[in-house]
C-alpha cells in the first residue's frame, strides 16, 4: 500500500456518501463515514466505531485514528469543515494520509442542502420514497455557505502546498464513473477495481434549480452580483514578515506596548511611554524576546498593546531619507548603489546632509524620491532583486506579521495620536497621562516642498493595498 489510511475531504451534499458506498466495495478498502463529527460516531445515531466511545473520541480522537489506520483493511473517513480540528490538521501533514478531495458546484450543494434540511430526507436508496419541495434562496445563507466551502478549501491547498503533497481530486459530476472510480483506487494503491458501479444511493433532487427554488430570478440577480472571477482582487507578492518582537517597546513600569511599524513615530512614541511613568527615555523597556515578552505580559495586567498607523507618502518619504540618503550610518548603502545603477535614482553615491552643497538640490530630490516610489511599486510586487526592507514594507504586511505572536490591541494613526494614547493609558490605570508631544521627521518639511499630484499617485500605486485597506487618503 502507498498509504496508512485516507481522508476524503468534502462538505455536506457534495457526494460524499455515494463516494463512501463505492469505496467499501472495493476490497480491501473500507471509509467509516464521519468518524470525527462531533455530532455522531461514523454515521447518524451512532454512538461508537471501531470500540471508541463519543466520549472517548472527544478526550483523544488519536484513539480512533490509530484503530483507522491498524484495522486490516485500508481505513479512511469522511471529513467536513466543522469536524474535529485537531483530526484536519494531524492528516493535512502526515504524508501516510492519502488525500481525496470531493467538491462540487457550491449552488448545487447549497439548494440539495436546504432541501434536505427541509424533507429530513439526507439519503435516497428508493426513488419510490423521495422528497422534494421548492427552497426559499437566501443570499445572505448562500455568501456564508461559499465563504466556509472556500476558506476550507483554502486550508487544504496551502497544507499541500508547504507539506510538498498531492491530492486526488474528484468532482461530484465524475462519481458515476467507474474509471474515476477505479482512478481513486489506483492512488490508494490497492489492486481492487470495479466493474460497474454501485448504485444503491439514488440521486437526490435531479431536477433543474429552476424548479427546486420558488425565487429563482431573485437567486440569478443576487449570483450576478458576486465576483465570480474575483475581479476586484489585488494580487499580493510581498514576502510574509515575523511579529519582529525584538522591535517592541514597553513604559518603564505601566502597561503599556507599542509594536512599531518601521518608518513610524518611534522617538516621539518612547518618549510619551517614558513620560507616562515619570521617567527617562532610557527607561524605556526595548529588545523584547518571545519568552520575555511573555513574561512581561503576565506581569503586567491589566495591558494594552498598540501600533501606529502612518500616512504612506510620510512614511515612504522616511524611509527614504533615512535609510536610502543618510550618511549617518542609518543607511543601506548596497541598496542605495543598486537604486543607482539598476533603477537610475538621480541621488549621491555616498548619500547626502541635504545641505545642497554636493548639488542635491529640493528639484532633484523631488525627481529621486518619486523614482523611488516607482522603485517601491515594483519591490512590494516582487519585481526586483531587492529585499523588500522593513522600513518601507507595506503597514498591513507588518501587522499580519505581528498577528502570529499577538495582535495589536489597538491600531492608532499618527494624527490622532493627541487624543488616543491617553486613552489607552487610562484603560491600564494610568491617571493624569501626559500630553503626547508629535516630534515631526526632520525632512517633513521638504517632502511638502516636494509633493505634488505626480508623488500622490505613485504613492498610491505602491502601496495600494495600505490605501484601501486603512482608508487613507491623499496627503496635503
Amino acid at each position: 500500500m502507498n498509504f496508512d489510511y485516507f481522508i476524503v475531504l468534502a462538505g455536506m451534499r457534495t457526494g460524499s456518501n455515494f463516494l463512501e458506498a463505492n469505496l467499501n466495495t472495493l476490497d480491501g478498502v473500507t471509509c467509516h463515514g464521519e468518524a470525527f463529527n462531533p455530532a455522531f460516531t461514523g454515521h447518524q445515531k451512532a454512538e461508537d466505531l471501531l470500540g471508541i466511545d463519543r466520549d472517548t473520541r472527544e478526550a483523544d480522537p488519536f484513539q480512533l485514528l490509530d484503530r483507522i489506520k491498524d484495522s486490516d483493511a485500508l481505513g479512511g473517513f469522511r471529513f467536513f469543515h466543522n469536524h474535529d480540528q485537531r483530526i484536519l490538521q494531524h492528516c493535512l501533514a502526515d504524508t501516510r494520509c492519502a488525500k481525496i478531495i470531493l467538491t462540487r458546484n457550491p449552488l448545487e450543494s447549497f439548494v440539495s442542502l436546504k432541501i434536505a434540511q427541509a424533507t429530513g430526507q439526507w439519503k435516497l436508496t428508493n426513488a419510490t420514497h423521495a422528497k422534494s419541495m421548492q427552497i426559499t434562496f437566501e443570499p445572505d445563507a448562500f455568501a456564508a455557505h461559499l465563504e466556509a466551502t472556500d476558506a476550507f478549501q483554502a486550508e487544504i491547498r496551502r497544507a499541500l502546498q508547504t507539506g510538498g503533497q498531492t491530492a486526488f481530486h474528484v468532482d461530484y459530476e465524475d462519481l458515476r464513473d467507474v474509471d474515476v472510480v477505479n482512478g481513486i483506487a489506483a492512488f490508494l494503491g490497492t489492486p481492487a477495481r470495479l466493474s460497474n458501479i454501485n448504485k444503491k444511493l439514488k440521486k437526490q433532487n435531479p431536477e433543474p434549480l429552476e424548479t427546486k427554488v420558488q425565487n429563482f430570478a431573485q437567486m440569478q440577480k443576487a449570483l450576478g452580483e458576486i465576483d465570480h472571477f474575483n475581479l476586484g482582487h489585488r494580487p499580493a507578492f510581498e514576502p510574509a514578515r515575523g511579529p519582529a518582537i525584538p522591535t517592541y517597546y514597553a513604559a518603564p513600569t505601566s502597561g503599556l506596548l507599542y509594536m512599531p511599524l518601521r518608518s513610524g513615530p518611534d522617538e516621539a512614541v518612547c518618549t510619551w511611554l517614558a513620560a507616562v511613568d515619570q521617567a527617562e527615555r532610557r527607561d524605556v523597556l526595548s529588545k523584547f524576546t518571545q519568552r520575555s515578552l511573555r513574561d512581561w505580559q503576565a506581569s503586567h495586567l491589566p495591558h494594552r498593546s498598540f501600533a501606529v498607523l502612518r500616512h504612506p507618502v510620510v512614511r515612504a518619504h522616511v524611509a527614504f531619507c533615512d535609510r536610502i540618503l543618510a550618511k549617518d550610518g542609518r543607511g543601506l548603502p548596497e541598496i542605495r548603489a543598486n537604486l543607482r545603477r539598476v533603477h537610475k535614482l538621480p541621488i549621491p553615491e555616498d548619500g547626502t546632509d541635504f545641505s545642497g552643497e554636493d548639488g542635491y538640490d529640493e528639484a532633484t530630490h523631488q525627481t529621486a524620491f518619486l523614482a523611488f516610489l516607482n522603485f517601491l511599486k515594483n519591490n512590494l510586487s516582487g519585481q526586483t532583486s531587492i529585499r523588500v526592507d522593513p522600513s518601507w514594507a507595506s503597514q498591513q504586511v507588518l501587522l499580519q506579521g505581528m498577528a502570529q505572536f499577538a495582535l495589536p490591541d489597538a491600531i492608532l494613526r499618527e494624527h490622532d495620536l493627541d487624543r488616543d494614547l491617553p486613552l489607552l493609558a487610562g484603560q491600564v490605570g494610568v491617571k493624569d497621562s501626559p500630553a503626547f508631544k508629535a516630534e515631526p521627521h526632520v525632512r517633513d518639511g521638504l517632502l511638502a516642498k516636494i509633493h505634488d499630484g505626480r508623488i500622490a499617485a505613485a504613492a498610491r500605486d505602491a502601496y495600494a493595498r495600505d490605501y484601501l485597506v486603512f482608508g487613507f487618503v491623499d496627503w496635503a
